[in-house]
């Protein structure tokens, strides 16, 4: 065999190592495989133990892959790095399914995931605190709260929480205007159950003979009202104090949220207008925009930029507030929100302004603001 030239040898010798760069180069990054590890947090009980299932391989849905318990009450399963995207589901001693819809991992999920599963049935219970006093307002009210179904099931759970006004037209119909209730339980145990959104902790707030003034941002000419600031610094500064305390909730803006109708509609988009770092969604129902002669819409429409946090807003077709509901939603637009994302406008042609057609429609704004997918979160 002939010998090669030396400066022919070199000039080999550098495109081999060349080639080699360029090969490690076009494989994936270790940060691009990392595996999804996933931990669990649920107490089994003694002598019980936990599996997942899932929807690719080495995973199956006919068979259940064991868990490895930690301290704390914490089961770990990682997955290999080949598995970026899949669905899975919890079984205690891979006969009991958890109840809700499937987890689902993507390539975007975080690597590190932590999940809060129940078994139990989908039925939330209720709580109440009497006569709790506002020192910002100088009054009395009663407090009705539900607990979502994990609750008493899993201690290790914590809980986005929803502060509702009205509260004694939420929950019951004995207690509510016209003898018709909003279903908020019944409405919340079905999605649960149906895993279309999160689990939450309902605060629901009773009004006052106080409350025309308590839920207005401003004057009217005709009606009065403008206390809205004291109303909400009550709950910011007292309430929801008093609820983080007390229960296992999340206190992220992200997991704060309000919702009303009519002038609690007005409030809820005035709260999440003005105190967007406390509450990261608002639902207002057909809110009544008209109060003093649309004051707030003309305050969003003179202002340049998003405030942040999400808003739905709804209005029926049958003397709700139809045409001063868009006006605001345009305004919002203007603003810089965006339809379907962090802005939801909804026309409903047979609604009514009723507790009936609110309850008929709670579901919507229910799974725009807890979306189910924020049930997988790092921690």
């Amino acid at each position: 065999m002939p010998v090669q030239p030396k400066r022919t040898r070199l000039y080999s010798a550098m495109l081999i190592a060349l080639l080699f760069v360029l090969a490690a180069w076009s494989q994936p990054s270790a940060a691009a495989v990392q595996p999804v590890k996933i931990h669990v947090h649920y107490d089994t009980g003694w002598g019980n133990s936990l599996t997942i299932r899932g929807s690719a391989a080495p995973l199956s849905w006919t068979t259940g892959t064991a868990m490895t318990w930690t301290s704390g009450n914490v089961w770990v399963w990682e997955a290999p790095s080949t598995l970026q995207s899949f669905e899975f589901k919890l079984l205690i001693n891979d006969t009991k399914w958890s109840t809700g819809s499937n987890y689902k991992v993507t390539t975007t999920s975080p690597r590190s995931i932590h999940v809060y599963p129940f078994f139990g049935a989908a039925q939330g219970r209720m709580a109440s605190i009497a006569n709790f006093f506002s020192p910002q307002l100088n009054n009395y009210r009663n407090i009705i709260l539900y607990l979502p179904p994990s609750y008493s099931e899993n201690a290790a759970k914590r809980y986005p929480v929803m502060y509702m006004h009205d509260g004694q037209n939420l929950f019951n119909a004995q207690t509510a205007f016209g003898g018709v209730e909003w279903q908020v339980d019944e409405t919340l145990n079905r999605l649960i159950g149906q895993g279309t959104v999160r689990e939450t902790i309902v605060v629901g707030i009773y009004n006052t003979a106080n409350r025309m003034s308590e839920y207005t941002p401003s004057v009217d000419p005709q009606y009065g009202g403008g206390n809205a600031n004291a109303y909400l610094d009550f709950i910011q500064q007292t309430l929801k104090p008093y609820i983080n305390a007390n229960y296992r909730t999340l206190t992220a803006t992200q997991d704060t949220m309000m919702m009303g109708s009519s002038l609690g509609g007005l409030l809820s988009c005035y709260a999440g207008w003005t105190r967007n770092t406390v509450y990261g969604g608002v639902g207002c129902m057909s809110s009544s925009f008209w109060w003093d002669g649309e004051e707030f819409t003309r305050t969003v429409e003179a202002h340049q930029g998003k405030k942040g946090g999400r808003f739905y807003m709804d209005a029926g077709g049958n003397n709700d507030g139809a045409t001063q509901t868009a006006r605001f939603r345009d305004a919002m637009l203007a603003d810089g929100y965006t339809s379907g994302s962090d802005l939801m406008h909804v026309y409903d042609p047979s609604g009514s302004h009723n507790e009936s057609s609110w309850a008929r429609r709670l579901p919507v704004p229910l799974e725009f603001l807890l979306p189910v997918r924020l049930e997988i979160r790092t921690q």
